[in-house]
């Protein structure tokens, strides 16, 4: 019962402490931490001693299958040169880096020992670098190699870890080493496709979204145990395995069950990387504890941790340059056609948070290692230190280096243009079904296909401040829907309707008031001159480039016929003006039909984007 009720209150704690951060502006990883420690010295708390076994089985499986279910394959592949040169390059440079650091100031502890907790501060936290880099808005490159790095370098540090550990009862073989390294790497990436395959065959037989995210629940946990049964990587096993999964959850998985286990896993990764923060936290009283009891000296007690600390953050910098630099040698992004910055590269370096791995593996170490006390108060000012150093500056690095962050507008523009796209699929099958049509079905699919590319088109920005069609057709369905889930609610208190029927209708009205939600979020301000390419360029988009846009900007025919226009395009072929899509008259779209010409630009202040007619491009 204890137990249990410790269980509520850490939960309560960290609903609270997430909701002051919020409020406070204030990380709530680290505002956990402080929460943690400082109750770790209130007596009357528990005292909480993190085990190896409880970490690295029952947190980090569902840790990393939550991020590498939502990481893109496609951009995974893409930034595959520096996301091993940090996973696996890095690791080992810090490993030995960090060893040779405590060697030289505690020699008794043995080189199999030093190299053990290099291992175990080497590897950055999957958890806290994203966390703070979504939070502060880096860019998107930055964070792929972030999140790929994160859930790649756990197998690295802890075969690494495996290796330093058997070397200090024994002596192990350089080609030891690298059969422990190579049967990790390749048995845990072929336990993660086959798990993935197996899943892929009954997943897709699977309609009840129930059952298939309960059957998501299992793969982390059945990936990493397989995995380490064979003595490979179940890490590796495991994001191996989610990169897969997510990458093919389109083909595999029910609209249903993708929104159904998306939310699941959104509540569980909530939970588990704030306890996480919390349970950091909670470790600090004993650990100091022990260093005040072991009689290891103070002044060599501090040296060891904040050396560790230096190292772990100097090694990191000191790698990521060259490795960018003369190794992957990066080219021109193709969103901006520029080299990436030095700045992004040095943000980069500095994104070196530790996490709750890095406290756990230092357990790991044997009991019996001298100055085992001072490598784990090590291990845990290396965690504390780097993300309350690194975290907390990281967002005002990013500002007074200039770290461009991604566009919204720009994003709002490629929404739209694929929206687009794949509505033009959508009519050419359409035109290849064959059908009897005497209740107006189609022009009903058409217009509300229509909609939803409106309501993306007018994310970009409006001609004043007035409400667009679709936040107008938004705000009065909302007001209707919720007239008709107080009368649904009247009719369940009146008990005439069975509980079945009302929830089955209440149910309706949420989807409906979900779509509404997901097609209207916040109007988007320019900051800057909007210039998006999409990839696919015509020849059409070559041939007419921007042109400045002066005078007054106004559709003649909305004015002609009393109507009012939402935003602006003009024809680079003859500089007409027209209104837009989302308009009650269309006539840009108007002209374009009578004209054939095939390019517009936007004619709204700060955008400079354009639109081929033809091809359903952007440039």
């Amino acid at each position: 019962m204890e137990n249990a009720f410790f269980v509520v209150v850490l939960v309560v704690a960290i609903l609270a402490g997430t909701v002051l951060a919020r409020r406070l502006g204030f990380p709530a990883p680290l505002l956990l931490i402080v929460t943690g420690v400082a109750a770790s010295f209130l007596p009357g708390v528990p005292e909480v001693h993190l085990e190896p076994e409880v970490v690295l089985l029952g947190l980090l499986p569902p840790l990393l299958y939550a991020t590498a279910v939502q990481t893109s394959l496609v951009d995974f592949a893409a930034n595959k040169q520096p996301i091993l040169l940090l996973s696996i390059g890095l690791v080992v440079f810090t490993t030995a880096g960090v060893g040779l650091v405590v060697h030289t100031l505690l020699p008794d502890v043995g080189w199999a020992a030093a190299f053990a907790i290099g291992a175990v501060v080497a590897p950055p936290d999957a958890v806290s670098a994203t966390a703070v880099a979504r939070r502060i808005g880096l860019p998107r490159t930055v964070v792929t190699i972030l999140e790929g790095e994160s859930l790649l370098n756990d197998a690295t540090a802890l075969v690494s870890l495996r290796t330093a550990i058997a070397a200090i009862g024994a002596g192990v073989t350089a080609w030891q080493i690298a059969g422990d390294f190579l049967l990790a790497a390749l048995g845990g990436a072929a336990v993660g496709f086959v798990l993935f395959r197996v899943v892929a065959w009954f997943r897709p037989r699977i309609t009840d979204p129930i059952l298939d995210t309960a059957v998501s629940f299992v793969v982390p946990f059945a990936a990493y145990l397989a995995a380490e049964e064979i003595h490979a990587s179940g890490v590796l096993a495991v994001v191996v395995a989610g990169l897969l999964l997510g990458h093919k959850a389109p083909l595999l998985q029910t609209a249903k069950s993708r929104i159904t286990e998306r939310t699941n896993w959104k509540t569980i990764a909530f939970l588990l990387e704030n306890l996480v923060f919390l349970l950091i936290g909670l470790q600090a009283k004993w650990i100091v504890g022990d260093v005040v009891r072991s009689g290891v000296p103070v002044a060599l007690v501090v040296g060891v941790c904040l050396a560790t600390l230096g190292a772990v953050i100097l090694l990191r910098l000191v790698w990521v340059f060259p490795a960018r630099y003369l190794l992957i040698r990066p080219g021109p992004e193709p969103a901006t056609g520029r080299r990436p910055p030095a700045a992004n590269t040095f943000i980069l370096g500095w994104a070196g948070m530790r996490g709750v791995v890095t406290l756990a593996a230092a357990f790991v170490i044997p009991p019996a290692t001298p100055y085992r006390e001072v490598l784990l108060l090590a291990a845990f000012t290396v965690v504390a230190g780097t993300l309350f150093i690194q975290g907390l500056s990281l967002p005002w690095l990013a500002s007074r280096l200039h770290v461009r962050p991604p566009d919204p507008m720009e994003d709002a523009l490629a929404r739209a243009t694929l929206l687009q796209q794949a509505s033009k699929a959508a009519e050419e099958r359409l035109s290849e079904l064959e059908f009897e049509d005497p209740h107006g079905v189609v022009d009903l699919i058409k217009q509300r296909s229509e909609q939803r590319n409106f309501a993306a088109w007018e994310r970009l920005g409006t001609a004043d401040d007035h409400e667009t069609p679709s936040e107008l057709y938004a705000r009065i369905r909302t007001d209707m829907i919720t007239a008709e889930r107080e009368r649904v609610l009247q009719v369940r208190a009146s008990g005439q309707i069975s509980s079945d029927v009302v929830a089955e209708v209440l149910a309706m009205l949420d989807l409906e008031e979900s779509m509404i939600d997901d097609t209207q979020p916040e109007r988007i301000d320019p900051s800057g001159p909007v210039r998006h390419q999409t990839g696919d360029s015509c020849a059409d988009l070559e041939r007419y480039p921007v042109v400045a846009i002066e005078g007054v900007r106004a559709c003649q025919h909305c004015l002609d016929e009393g109507l009012r226009w939402v935003a602006l395009r003009q024809c680079l072929e003859c500089g007409h003006i027209g209104c837009c899509d989302s308009s009650p008259g269309r006539h840009a779209t108007v002209h374009f039909r009578e004209t054939t010409h095939p390019v517009m630009q936007s004619a709204q202040s700060d955008e400079d984007w354009r639109w081929c007619y033809v091809h359903h491009t952007t440039g």
